[in-house]
């Protein structure tokens, strides 16, 4: 069947989302099973990636990137998160954060750091979230304090991809303590992982997304060159919400994926599995709850693909990556609650995909600010 079909998917970006469906079929679904059991880091698929030209290409030209705007990551996200979420935020996040930096540091800053990223030589992440925090983002506690011509940062970070794997993050920290301006005390910095005072480790295994790994960093003393403060201090807090439009359309397609996901593995299971002397899909409850399924997912994709341009054109882009995100996450929950109510019995054997799809689509609707915040920001932001 065909779910995530080119349109509503613009001329520009049909190309790579071909691209995306071939190296999923190809390298992502095979393995999925395997990298989920084990949760080991795929490193072989993440370097298929590279080696297809499918990772860390959303920077620009100039540094050695394909330059892939909003809509043609979002088209890559829905290919790679339908054959597997785990690996495809792995593949996703090894330029994570970086766009940052592309954004607004310096021509030296994008020659010394971002290059090696689009050229598929090092690993970058974005550290934010801490163990205490993770919505409020003027909340944050880790410090970043000047010391003659050196940043001097302490404090924690959790919930951290590629925090052990990368060859560099950007992170934010408060350089400020002003409680007239609480938006203006966070800074964004590139801190090097092998930095004195940096100190990264795994979290203990998750619930799904096996294939992804996050970290829990601490930062003791941690010492960076001034030079590494990403354009101009105080302006943290306003790079990261810029940063989180784009994000959050971009899990928008992580959703729209896992809903396709769990729809095609409904329907095959109750085509294939026969009760009371017909196949299952014959029976009219169940059909509704196929047709349901796609009414979350069509419904949820196409405020996606209008998000995405609208985001692009800066046109109320906070309001518009709220909508997507959420509603696309919530349709890759209730799909595959679904898909388990389909499944009967058998969902919830480890061997069937359904059981995994059910587990991964919990986490988006967390992560890139949780649904409930994304509320907040649909009523704050509501047109009037």
């Amino acid at each position: 069947m065909e779910l995530l079909s080119e349109h509503p998917v613009p001329e520009h970006a049909r190309a790579v989302k071909a691209e995306a469906r071939e190296f999923a079929q190809e390298h992502i679904a095979p393995v999925a099973a395997d990298y989920y059991e084990s949760g080991e880091y795929p490193w072989e698929v993440l370097e298929a990636g590279m080696d297809a030209g499918l990772v860390g290409q959303d920077l620009g030209e100039e540094v050695g990137g394909k330059g892939y705007d909003l809509q043609q990551v979002l088209a890559i996200a829905e290919e790679f998160y339908r054959a597997d979420a785990g690996i495809a935020l792995t593949l996703q996040l090894a330029s994570f954060g970086a766009e940052i930096v592309e954004e607004h540091g310096s021509e030296a800053q994008a020659e010394e750091f971002l290059r090696p990223v689009a050229e598929n030589e090092q690993l970058t992440g974005l550290a934010v979230s801490e163990p205490e925090t993770g919505s409020d983002l003027a909340g944050m506690t880790t410090s970043a304090e000047k010391d003659g011509d050196e940043w001097v940062i302490n404090g924690e970070k959790y919930w951290i991809g590629n925090g052990v794997e990368a060859d560099w993050i950007t992170l934010y920290a408060k350089t400020g303590d002003d409680p007239d301006n609480r938006y203006g005390n966070y800074s964004m910095f590139i801190v090097p992982t092998d930095a004195e005072g940096y100190h990264a480790e795994h979290i203990p295994e998750k619930m799904g997304f096996r294939a992804s790994k996050q970290a829990h960093i601490v930062l003791d003393d941690c010492r960076i060159p001034e030079d590494h403060l990403v354009g101009v201090e105080g302006a943290g807090f306003y790079m990261l919400a810029e940063f989180f439009n784009h994000g959050r359309v971009i899990v928008a397609g992580h959703g729209v994926g896992l809903a396709a996901a769990a729809i095609e593995e409904a329907w095959e299971f109750v085509h294939d599995r026969e009760a009371f002397g017909r196949t299952v899909d014959e029976f009219q409850s169940v059909q509704h709850k196929l047709a349901d399924m796609q009414l979350q997912l069509q419904s949820a994709r196409s405020l996606a693909w209008d998000a995405a341009e609208r985001v692009a054109n800066q046109e109320n882009a906070g309001y518009w990556a709220a909508l997507a995100k959420t509603a696309a996450t919530e349709a890759a929950t209730e799909c595959s609650q679904m898909g388990m109510q389909l499944h009967g019995g058998r969902s919830v054997l480890l061997e069937n995909r359904i059981s995994r799809v059910f587990r991964d689509a919990r986490i988006p609707v967390i992560y890139e600010g949780a649904n409930d915040i994304q509320r907040n920001l649909i009523y704050r932001q509501t047109p009037q």
